[in-house]
């Protein structure tokens, strides 16, 4: 895994272009279809953002894959050609994406259609030979289940989840999460998917699935849903296009929320894929969401310094559960936890100090309050990348960044008291999970290892590195 691949939650520039109406005579330079049409810059991203969650090596959708260049020409379980160079007549590609016998195109299945200047670029790369213009700095090594990430460095642990019943622990890495044995003592399984950096995951309370979000910066945003008893990938969801962050699932599993890049809050159909959420109240990027007890809300963090919280049936934005007082917090938000037993609402960002909130307003807003914080504990210093209540509500867990150290406290939740900080910490903490039993503590962040520790007294109980190293630094 090269140096990128370690990069974490770095600024990404993100350029959402629309494209300018067909019946407008003037067109931007982002609009103007080129002479020739470049397979690595106009027809790739297309195939990314509306194709590959469908067909690729995790989930082949009819026997075709699109997510490598050479596997465009061959052909699918039907025995169609994807795409044949210089006629895209004979292109099946070109067929599913386009109208026939005044139906609609068959692909992107379930979603809208492709635009006509998708169309149009996608056809004439083809008549014009559909060559792969690719830069060499560009050309990657295949990774997919059969050629899984090779790692020089451990990469930068961004989440962690322990599934309902404590047997296993979720870990990220490079274009994969890796499934370990809830103790850290053997891998189970490596679920490789489309996004390179995975920035959240999350199983649902029911256990059967598992949600992954992350995407590829700047380029496309992805919602992966694995079943987690066959190892196999159920959904693969483009959303946006930036990397996609902080799954949360309702009560029942039936419901899938997330942030975007594009200040959205989203909730899908974990079942179709559907959206069934969609709230633009936010000013810059969504980093955490949470569900209330009865599903009923969503709660939402933000850059912008404000949890907020939507009303699910009518998706209609209806309070900012913390202070709308300039100054009031000092930064963005990045994490938030509801309590198990209730609708209080931890959570943690750029001050440092955890924070506990009721979710709703009982006393109407005033200029300069800030009604509904129920306990402020401790800033620790630094930036609060994730925080947990344990499994029994009696206490919370946070981790920290400040300037290339980390710590993780566990305090009680009702007198802020400090309970324990875990030992043999290294570096910035970007993720924190409790064992479902609630006596033990995972941790990770940017040295790429995962530690369980002792949620009584702090001690560590494991240190283990969640992927394979080459030879070449295994030994580091």
């Amino acid at each position: 895994m090269s140096l990128v691949g370690r990069l974490l939650l770095a600024g990404v520039v993100l350029g959402l272009v629309s494209d300018a109406p067909a019946q407008s005579p003037a067109k931007n330079e982002k609009d103007k279809e080129p002479d020739t049409v470049s397979y690595y810059k106009d027809v790739r991203p297309i195939l990314q953002q509306h194709c590959q969650g469908c067909h690729q090596p995790a989930k082949a959708q009819g026997g075709f894959v699109m997510t490598g260049f050479s596997e465009l020409f061959k052909k699918s379980d039907k025995d169609n050609t994807g795409i044949v160079a210089g006629q895209p007549d004979k292109s099946e590609i070109v067929h599913q994406i386009t109208s026939q016998s005044g139906k609609p195109p068959a692909m992107p299945r379930g979603k809208d259609p492709l635009s006509d200047r998708e169309v149009r670029l996608i056809t004439r790369w083809i008549a014009q030979g559909a060559k792969d213009d690719t830069p060499a700095s560009a050309r990657g090594a295949i990774v997919d289940a059969e050629h899984p990430p090779a790692y020089e460095l451990p990469p930068v642990i961004t989440s962690l989840a322990y599934s309902p019943d404590g047997s296993l622990l979720a870990v990220p890495g490079y274009h994969e999460v890796l499934l370990h044995k809830a103790d850290g003592s053997g891998l189970v399984a490596r679920l490789v998917g489309l996004s390179e950096r995975i920035q959240s995951v999350a199983f649902s309370p029911d256990g059967k699935w598992l949600a992954v979000t992350g995407g590829d910066p700047g380029r496309f945003g992805e919602v992966q849903l694995w079943d987690v008893a066959r190892k196999k990938l159920k959904l693969s969801l483009p959303v946006t296009f930036d990397t996609v962050n902080g799954a949360s699932w309702s009560f029942d599993s039936k419901k899938l929320a997330f942030g975007c890049a594009d200040n959205s809050l989203r909730a899908i159909d974990p079942e179709t894929g559907q959206q069934i959420l969609f709230q633009g109240g936010h000013s810059d990027w969504v980093l955490g969401t949470v569900w209330s007890k009865d599903a009923g809300h969503l709660i939402s963090v933000s850059r912008d310094r404000s949890m907020k919280l939507t009303e699910v049936a009518t998706q209609r934005l209806i309070d900012n559960i913390t202070s709308i007082t300039p100054g009031a917090l000092k930064g963005g938000l990045q994490a938030v936890d509801r309590h198990p037993q209730n609708d209080n609402l931890l959570v943690g960002g750029a001050d440092g100090a955890p924070r506990i909130y009721q979710m709703f307003r009982t006393k109407d807003r005033k200029i300069g309050d800030d009604f509904n914080l129920i306990k402020a504990f401790p800033a620790m210093g630094g930036r609060i990348f994730a925080v947990k209540f344990s499994p029994d509500g009696k206490r919370i867990v946070a981790g920290t960044s400040n300037e290339r150290k980390g710590e993780v406290h566990i305090y009680d939740a009702a007198d802020a008291k400090l309970i324990a900080k875990l030992k043999g910490q290294n570096g910035p903490v970007y993720a924190v999970a409790y064992r479902p039993e609630g006596k033990e503590v995972a941790s990770a962040g940017f040295d790429g290892l995962v530690r369980i520790n002792n949620a009584d007294d702090g001690k560590l109980v494991r240190e283990f590195l969640p992927v394979p190293l080459t030879a070449k630094t295994s030994s580091r």
